[in-house]
């Protein structure tokens, strides 16, 4: 079961006093240096307005994070699983190295053990994981100006070819056909439950998702067949809005988002996506509630449909709906991930 965690304030005044209450069960990322740290951690105390909280390392890492040269964070986790934190030390240790199963059972682990602990507990391979820190070195270079082969270094492959077919893989389109000018762009966008991929215009956020969503490469090529030039590459102002926002979600600072929004979708789909935004955060519906909602009782189909298609993941807030018999039912974000939004957001229902 994961910890829920306390309020912000409670969390600073611990990492004041190096409370050992939160050890192992507690961690804060500190934006302006980039590591995350025991709430025990013995070096100078950051600024409040520097800090996120996170439950686990693995929402430490994914959001960026590296750990700390003082307090090892890693250490702990090494009591419960040594081949995870060995890994995870491997990983930050050489964050470019191209990593095969072969060299998993090279350090002494069996790499089917290996790739079920990392599913639990991150919702996604080590050798994901390690495909996806590379990736977003390469977007970063494009989204800055940089070439195509720059990128391609900067990723850490070899092959202009592999990389091209990794590129697409992700986003579904080459890395060449997202150029800096175009009226819509693509950026990256690191949080605490996995990066994301945003799409915007000068005006309005287009698409919101996992990187790790199956269904991403499908809606990028929606919206590039939307759009007579393509998708670019590079930050556009709401989704520069989005990622402030996010920041301040995952920090339980605030639910709303008011980025302004370019759903596209038929009268009813608009509807379910409506009656979802109305949910409040903490609290879930089922299917049959929303049909009920949008005076639609027999449709529980059709808004399960509707809610499977919303492409702004968080902002309209699919995850909010489960099963009747309240189960988790699917979530293109993954299960696990659907589990710690809900639990954030009774957290978040707490604080605000």
């Amino acid at each position: 079961m994961l910890f829920d965690l306390p309020d912000f304030q409670t969390l600073y005044d611990a990492l004041l006093a190096r409370d050992d209450r939160f050890d192992g069960q507690a961690y804060v990322g500190v934006s302006s240096t980039g590591i995350f740290c025991r709430l025990t951690c013995p070096a100078r105390k950051p600024k409040p307005d520097h800090c996120t909280f996170y439950a686990t390392i693995g929402e430490c890492i994914a959001a960026g994070y590296r750990p700390c040269k003082r307090c090892h964070p890693l250490h702990a986790a090494a009591l419960a699983d040594p081949s995870i934190a060995a890994l995870l030390d491997a990983l930050e240790a050489q964050p470019d190295f191209r990593w095969s199963e072969g060299h998993i059972a090279k350090m002494g682990y069996d790499p089917s053990t290996v790739r079920r602990s990392f599913r639990r507990q991150f919702g996604m391979t080590f050798l994901e994981m390690a495909r996806q820190r590379r990736l977003r070195e390469g977007f970063t270079t494009l989204a800055e100006g940089g070439k195509v082969i720059s990128a391609q270094v900067d990723a850490s492959f070899e092959s202009a070819s592999a990389f091209r077919a990794a590129f697409a893989r992700l986003l579904g389109v080459a890395p060449a056909a997202l150029r800096p000018d175009r009226l819509m762009r693509a950026t990256w966008i690191p949080t605490p439950l996995g990066d994301m991929i945003a799409v915007a215009s000068q005006s309005h956020l287009h698409l919101l998702e996992f990187v790790d969503r199956k269904a991403l490469p499908a809606e990028l090529a929606r919206l590039q067949a939307a759009t007579k030039e393509g998708i670019g590459i590079g930050a556009m102002p709401p989704s520069e809005q989005a990622a402030r926002e996010l920041d301040d979600y995952f920090a339980a600072r605030t639910d709303r988002f008011e980025t302004p929004l370019a759903a596209a979708g038929s009268p009813f789909t608009q509807s379910v996506w409506d009656a979802l935004r109305e949910i409040p955060a903490g609290e879930t519906r089922s299917y049959s509630d929303i049909a009920r909602r949008i005076g639609r009782p027999t449709a529980m189909r059709a808004v399960a449909r509707a809610n499977g298609a919303n492409q702004i993941a968080l902002m309209i807030p699919c995850h909010r709906v489960i099963g009747a018999d309240g189960s988790l039912t699917g979530y293109g974000g993954g299960l696990w991930r659907k589990q710690r939004l809900i639990e954030i957001e009774r957290q978040l229902k707490a604080t605000v």
